[in-house]
């Protein structure tokens, strides 16, 4: 039977980017989110900046939480539920983190007791003040947050997975605290897929909060490697979606495409739109896809200085609130998708080894095979190698054939496909 799938955008306001809370104006949020509205998107995703949040351990600033609380109810009057990112974190290539972490007082954001106990109170402090909203989705740990553990950081707070593992369950645990029941989790960039020595594991990602989040962006290599245009480009949000199954213990744990976007020029302006309707197309034949949230909705204004180039042009609609064609791509997949997709039945084994991840990666073998299946039409996901052989296990998931990298790429040494 045909189920609801989410659609929405990751809220970049027009007026001063995310710096907008240093000098909030509502007016212009209700603008910007009569724009969003207009578009028949269903939730945005906001990003309070934590250090003007939180620019003391012990001060949590009452007219910000206060700022926060209108945004989401401004939302609400136009018919848009709101997902909020905690520890902001790092955002379009900038670090946002507050001064008692840094230079002078820099402890480890994943290890430090004093900073564990401050970053737990603020999440707490936000999902409380949001709790009874009943257009509050739950809260996002942060953007990116693994970005800060390890390389390519050129200032890494280092942590092993175990402390990530227990960092994970306090802060999750202290927005359950803060608004029972709703939707907590954490969402990483796709290191946490690729990476070997990322600290931030599969495993994590697919097991703790109430739901998998996947950030597909194709500037990773995919685009550079195979064109704008491949079967790796249009389908890598799908990948991502199925490749993050392969660890779930839940078989049909619900995944979060939260954060995807067309970015210049690997994507030319000229094929944005055609670039998110294959890729929201592709997203669509995934099992289980809880929503799609693209990235972003607002163009980076101009005037602002600093940011990579692609970040100003990511927007579905232009710094005067304008809709571009990309807007209209995604407002009709919003309007017009029908959500009924078959089940998965061959799975491509990847290696349950963390240190392995690379073979995941663009370049990798577990990559290139997922996308030699895709492109013969087979539909792949994906299965642990250490549960290939878990007849429970695949049946539970409705895989009927397990398949090699080996064999799907090198058929003559890897024996046939069974």
């Amino acid at each position: 039977m045909p189920s609801a799938v989410r659609f929405g955008v990751n809220y970049t306001p027009s007026q001063g980017w995310f710096h907008h809370w240093l000098d909030f104006d509502l007016d212009a949020v209700r603008a910007d989110l009569d724009s969003i509205a207009a578009l028949g998107l269903d939730h945005i995703r906001v990003f309070p900046l934590w250090p003007y949040f939180q620019p003391d351990r012990a001060l949590i600033r009452p007219r910000a939480v206060e700022q926060l609380v209108r945004l989401v109810d401004a939302a609400a009057e136009r018919g848009l539920d709101v997902n909020v990112d905690g520890l902001q974190g790092h955002l379009s290539s900038f670090d946002f983190l507050p001064a008692w972490t840094r230079t002078w007082h820099r402890r480890n954001l994943f290890t430090d007791p004093e900073v564990l106990e401050g970053q737990a109170t603020y999440l707490r402090t936000l999902a409380a003040a949001l709790a009874d909203r009943p257009n509050f989705l739950g809260m996002t740990l942060g953007n990116e947050v693994n970005q800060f553990s390890a390389g390519p950081h050129p200032d890494p707070d280092r942590a092993t997975a175990d402390e990530i593992d227990a960092w994970l369950t306090r802060m999750l645990t202290a927005c359950e605290k803060g608004a029972p029941g709703k939707l907590h989790l954490h969402a990483e960039y796709d290191a946490t897929w690729y990476q070997d020595d990322m600290p931030f594991t599969p495993a994590q990602a697919a097991r703790h909060g109430a739901l998998t989040a996947v950030h597909s962006w194709v500037f990773n290599g995919t685009a550079q490697r195979h064109g704008r245009t491949s079967v790796p480009t249009e389908h890598h949000a799908a990948y991502l979606i199925e490749l993050s199954k392969a660890w779930a213990d839940d078989p049909h744990r619900p995944v979060w495409l939260q954060e995807v976007g067309a970015p210049a020029p690997l994507i030319p302006a000229e094929h944005a739109a055609a670039f998110t309707e294959a890729t929201v197309s592709h997203a669509l034949d995934c099992p289980d896809l809880w929503g799609i949230t693209w990235w972003c909705s607002h163009d980076v204004s101009r005037d602002l200085a600093d940011f990579p180039e692609l970040e100003y042009t990511l927007g579905l609609l232009t710094n005067d609130r304008r809709p571009k064609d990309i807007a209209r791509s995604l407002a009709g997949a919003a309007r017009d998708h029908t959500y009924a997709p078959a089940p998965r039945t061959t799975a491509l084994a990847v290696p349950a080894d963390p240190a392995a991840r690379s073979r995941c990666a663009p370049g990798g073998d577990v990559f290139d095979a997922f996308f030699r299946l895709t492109a013969d039409g087979a539909r792949p996901t994906t299965v642990l190698d250490s549960r290939a052989a878990d007849p429970a296990h695949l049946a539970a998931r409705g895989i009927t054939e397990v398949v090699t990298s080996d064999q799907v790429l090198h058929p003559t040494r890897g024996g046939t496909r069974t």
